[in-house]
């Protein structure tokens, strides 16, 4: 049963999907992914929101970026929304991501930030899995190690 459910609003967002993937797995969080856009294709946002059994939602998307607001509308889920330089440097997308009404929070990463919408999945789900907050202890250690190499070779 995948414990991350990602939807892409369109399959040119691919890219940022693979970045999200290869740190889900790094961790062996299980996911699973859909394309599907919340104005061309809402019944199918629906569908999948309605049918999952994972703990999260990652939606990444561009322009507009309605996807995040529109899966956060249907269920009490966290939702993670992963803005897409798409047009407009990616402000268009990380404005409509952030700026939700009252009452329907969206998380929200950096632009083209796949990695860390994954990252934050992983520190959700830590939250009652000893095992992933032990793996997010030695990630972050690896992460301080390698900063201190790379002083040295300063």
């Amino acid at each position: 049963m995948a414990q991350v459910t990602i939807i892409l609003g369109s399959a040119s967002d691919k890219p940022i999907l693979e970045k999200c993937k290869l740190v889900l797995e790094g961790f062996g969080v299980k996911y699973e992914a859909f394309v599907a856009s919340a104005h061309r294709s809402p019944e199918k946002v629906e569908e999948i929101v309605k049918n999952s059994a994972a703990d999260i939602f990652v939606a990444i998307v561009g322009l507009s970026a309605a996807l995040p607001g529109v899966i956060a509308s249907k269920t009490t889920k966290p939702v993670i929304g992963v803005p897409i330089d798409s047009k407009l440097g990616g402000l268009d997308a990380l404005l409509a991501t952030v700026q939700m009404p009252p009452g329907i929070p969206v998380a929200a990463v950096g632009i083209d930030r796949g990695e860390n919408a994954a990252l934050l999945a992983i520190e959700i789900l830590a939250l009652k899995d000893d095992d992933l907050k032990k793996k997010l202890q030695d990630y972050r250690k690896k992460m301080a190690e390698k900063i201190e190499r790379d002083n040295r070779e300063l």
